[in-house]
């Protein structure tokens, strides 16, 4: 149950950024002139951010150490090659997303378009090597 909810959430997680930048943006560039297109993704930056904070990463760091526990990890198996490794790379890619994820917040916020795009970009591509360095922890 455990792995699921971390898995889950970080699909929810992810997914969301994905239909942001794939659908939500695309479609607001296109449809809405430029002032209600600021305030509609201003919108939704800040409830997306608000359920990732409230939500997603408190579940992913709960669930997360929950499993690290389970399996035995501690500050030197981190150092170790196959899990612990692979373990803290995701850990490190974890954290500078959300530091990424937190300065675009705050680039937008302040007007900086080109950064808080760029944050954003950087963002959802560390988001998915967060995801591809999960599938490569090897089963223990």
């Amino acid at each position: 149950m455990v792995r699921f909810l971390h898995v889950l959430s970080a699909a929810l997680w992810v997914g969301g950024q994905l239909t942001v930048s794939l659908v939500v943006l695309p479609l607001a560039r296109h449809q809405l002139d430029a002032e209600r297109r600021g305030r509609m993704l201003t919108a939704v930056g800040r409830r997306f951010g608000m359920i990732t904070g409230a939500v997603f990463l408190p579940v992913q760091l709960a669930t997360g150490v929950a499993i690290a526990w389970h399996k035995g990890v501690t500050w030197a198996s981190l150092a170790e090659p196959g899990y612990g490794r692979i373990l803290a790379a995701k850990l490190g890619l974890f954290c500078a997303v959300m530091v990424a994820a937190a300065l675009h917040g705050w680039a937008n916020g302040a007007g900086h378009r080109r950064s808080a795009r760029a944050l954003a970009v950087a963002s959802l591509i560390g988001s998915i090597g967060i995801i591809l360095l999960a599938t490569a922890l090897p089963a223990t």
